[in-house]
């Protein structure tokens, strides 16, 4: 079987062609700290990618926020159903920090897919990402203790822990703020 040779020199040079392509349809801009990008309930027209700064996405459960994703540099922010089913979204996103972001149409964006076979793979590996890195939280929530699901968070993302409230924190691995707390002091000194 004759293997077909990878057209770039690098995955450097790849995302680079596939960044020069993206520009022609992005408008970089700018957002304070606090702003919802995404509301629930909303068809969602557009895509983000963080240039600069963090976001958190939440849905409402019994009249509280339940964090359900963090998101930072180089990371895109989508509403999943917008972006598959062209169907209102169920989470509220909102930003953590003063961020600077790529906005993108999603229509001019699904027509650069069928336009590019360069940008429509780098979308399928970052849907990829995301989807293993879903299935990755859930799995930890149903088998690990709290203090592993934290000490997890600590190994894979320590700069989250730096940079988002802790009540935010503590809501994406399901337990209270004390709870949390507690298991900080608890940890305080083993290496991750």
């Amino acid at each position: 079987m004759k293997t077909i040779p990878f057209p770039y020199p690098s995955k450097e040079s790849f995302l680079q062609n596939v960044m020069d392509k993206l520009k022609l349809i992005w408008e970089e801009i700018s957002y304070p700290k606090g702003y919802v990008l995404f509301n629930r309930d909303k068809i969602e027209r557009d895509v983000y990618l963080i240039k600069q700064g963090i976001a958190r996405a939440y849905i409402e459960v019994e009249g509280r926020d339940v964090t359900i994703w963090f998101g930072q540099e180089n990371d895109i922010i989508i509403s999943a159903q917008g972006y598959v089913n062209g169907r209102k979204g169920y989470e509220t996103i909102e930003l953590l920090e003063d961020a600077v972001l790529y906005k993108m149409n999603l229509e001019q964006l699904h027509r650069l897919y069928e336009q590019d076979i360069d940008v429509c793979n780098w979308a399928r590996k970052l849907i990829e990402k995301e989807f293993v890195g879903t299935e990755h939280h859930l799995i930890s929530n149903l088998s690990m203790s709290a203090t592993e699901r934290y000490l997890q968070l600590l190994k894979e993302k320590p700069e989250i822990l730096q940079r988002v409230q802790l009540r935010h924190i503590a809501s994406y691995l399901g337990i209270s703020s004390e709870h949390l707390s507690r298991i900080r002091a608890n940890t305080k000194n083993r290496v991750v």
